[in-house]
C-alpha cells in the first residue's frame, strides 16, 4: 500500500479496494477523490502559483471518469436547456427484416394471394386502409388511431442499398446513406441541426447505443429508468459527492461528462422513485417493449426534455413459421407491437400531438412464401406513421404492385425512399430544414404524407 499525504493507505489490488465501495466502479471513485482531496491540502502552499487541479487529476489517469463511462451511462457533454422542447421522436427499429406485407397487406392484388397461397391474409380478416391495402387484424390496437387520423403506413419503402444482408442494410439504413464515407447515424445528425439541449434530449431504450445515434451529439442509453442508478442507495450520497470533489470546477471536457451523469442520475432517480400511473384505463401489456415505451411515456411527461428515442424489437427474421392468420410468429409479434404502441399513444394523451411515432426495418421479404410457411430476405417494405400532424388514415407513396413485371427480382420494388420520407418528417413536425445535412447526395420528393 502507499502512504497518503494524511496517513491514510491506499489500496493496491482489487481485494482491498472492494473495501471502499459497494462495486469496483464507486470504490475506485471514492478512493481517488479521497486522494486528490489530501495532496490539495497538502500541496496547497508548495503550488500556491499555477496550481490547478487539472494537473493533478490528470496525472492520476481520471480514474473516476473512465470507471463512471464505462459502466454507468454512455453519455456526453450537458447543455443547457433549449428554448423549444416542443416535439418529440420516437423511432422503434424492427431488426430482422419486417415482412410488410404482411403488415399492410394488398388484398385486392390476385398476385399477393396466388404467391402466398398458405400464409396470405383473407380480405374479410383485414382491416380496411384503402387503395385496395388492409392492415393485419393483429393490429386491433392501432386501427382506432388509423381510423382518427393519427397513424399512416408508406409501402413499397426501400433504402438505395439493396443488400440482403442484415448487418450491411441495417448499418446503412441507420447512417442514413448508402456510402460508406458517412460515418455517423442519421438521428445524431438530427439531433446537431436541433440544436441544444438537455441532458435527457436523446435516450436510447437498450444495453447499447443504436447505430443511428453514433456520432458526435449527446445520447444516454437507458436499460430501463430504474435501472440507471448508481448501485447500492445507502452508499449513493457518498459516491456522488466523490464525483464532485473530483471534477465540479476541472477545466477539462470529462468534467462536462462527469456534470451530465450527476445530472442524469439525479434526474433518473426522482423519476424511478415516483409511482408512475399511466393515463386511467390505460394497460401496457407485458415485455420489454411495452416496459420500453412506459418509461419513455414517464420521461416526456416530467418534462425533461426528451426530443429524440430510440428502441429496438427484433424477432421479424421469419423464414419460418411466420403464419396465417389465426396463428404464428408474425400475429403473435404484431399483437405485442400493436398493443405495446397502442398503450403508449393513448397514455400521452395530449402529448401525442406533439409526437411522431416511425417504425422501420433493414429490408422487406420476397413476395413468393418459401417451403416452411415463411418468407425470405427481399427489399421494398412498410414503414408505419403514428401521432400528430399526419395526413392520416391512408397508405401514402408510389405502389407498384405485385404483377411479375414489377417486381425487383421477386421482390416488392422499391417505389419511395425511406429518406423522402424522414426529410418531409423532419421539416414539418421538427422544423429541420437542412434535409442534405442529414441525408447527403440525395434528391428528395415530398409525399404528403404530414400536413403543412
Amino acid at each position: 500500500m502507499t502512504d497518503l499525504p494524511d496517513g491514510e493507505r491506499r489500496p493496491t489490488n482489487l481485494e482491498e479496494l472492494r473495501r471502499h465501495g459497494p462495486n469496483l466502479c464507486e470504490a475506485a471513485i471514492r478512493v481517488h477523490a479521497e486522494q486528490v482531496h489530501d495532496e490539495l491540502a497538502a500541496e496547497r502552499d508548495r503550488w500556491s502559483k499555477g496550481f490547478t487541479r487539472r494537473r493533478l487529476v490528470q496525472g492520476a489517469g481520471f480514474v473516476g471518469v473512465a470507471a463512471l463511462g464505462a459502466q454507468l451511462v454512455t453519455s456526453r457533454v450537458a447543455f443547457a436547456a433549449p428554448e423549444d422542447t416542443k416535439g418529440t421522436l420516437v423511432v422503434i427499429f424492427l431488426r430482422g427484416g419486417m415482412d410488410g406485407l404482411s403488415v399492410v397487406a394488398p388484398g385486392d392484388d390476385p398476385n399477393y394471394r396466388s404467391m402466398r397461397p398458405n400464409i396470405a391474409i383473407p380480405t374479410a380478416a383485414l382491416l380496411p386502409a384503402g387503395r385496395g391495402f388492409g392492415l393485419n387484424p393483429a393490429m386491433a390496437a392501432l386501427y382506432p388511431f388509423w381510423q382518427s387520423g393519427k397513424m399512416a403506413a408508406v409501402h413499397a419503402v426501400a433504402s438505395p442499398d439493396a443488400s440482403r444482408s442484415h448487418f450491411q442494410a441495417q448499418d446503412a439504413l441507420e447512417r442514413g446513406a448508402a456510402s460508406v464515407a458517412v460515418r455517423t447515424g442519421w438521428l445524431d445528425r438530427v439531433l446537431a441541426q436541433m440544436g441544444p439541449g438537455t441532458t435527457f434530449r436523446a435516450v436510447a431504450q437498450g444495453n447499447a447505443l443504436p447505430r443511428s445515434l453514433v456520432g458526435g451529439e449527446q445520447a444516454i442509453v437507458l436499460n430501463g429508468i430504474r435501472d440507471f442508478r448508481i448501485d447500492n442507495d445507502a452508499m449513493r450520497s457518498q459516491t456522488m459527492e466523490a464525483l464532485k470533489t473530483l471534477y465540479t470546477g476541472l477545466d477539462h471536457s470529462l468534467a462536462g461528462t462527469a456534470a451530465s451523469t450527476i445530472q442524469a442520475i439525479n434526474t433518473a432517480q426522482k423519476i424511478a422513485n415516483s409511482q408512475y400511473r399511466p393515463l386511467e384505463g390505460v394497460q401496457y401489456p407485458g415485455g420489454g417493449l411495452a416496459d420500453r415505451l412506459k418509461d419513455i411515456a414517464q420521461l416526456m411527461k416530467a418534462g425533461v426534455g426528451l426530443r429524440v428515442a430510440a428502441l429496438d424489437v427484433g424477432g421479424w427474421d421469419m423464414h419460418t413459421n411466420l403464419g396465417r392468420v389465426d396463428g404464428g410468429d408474425m400475429r403473435n409479434s404484431l399483437t405485442n407491437l400493436s398493443e405495446a404502441i397502442g398503450a403508449f399513444a393513448t397514455d400521452l394523451g395530449p402529448l401525442l400531438d406533439n409526437t411522431t411515432v416511425i417504425t422501420m426495418s433493414e429490408f422487406g421479404r420476397r413476395v413468393q412464401e418459401n417451403g416452411n410457411v415463411g418468407v425470405d430476405h427481399g427489399h421494398g417494405n412498410a414503414m408505419l406513421l403514428l401521432g400528430g400532424g399526419l395526413n392520416g388514415g391512408k397508405v401514402h407513396g408510389a405502389w407498384p404492385g405485385l404483377a411479375p413485371g414489377a417486381l425487383d427480382q421477386g421482390d416488392v420494388a422499391g417505389a419511395n425512399d425511406y429518406r423522402d420520407i424522414l426529410a418531409e418528417m423532419l421539416k414539418k413536425r421538427f422544423n429541420v430544414q437542412d434535409s442534405a445535412a442529414i441525408f447527403p447526395n440525395h434528391q428528395f420528393k415530398t409525399l404528403g404524407v404530414f400536413k403543412g
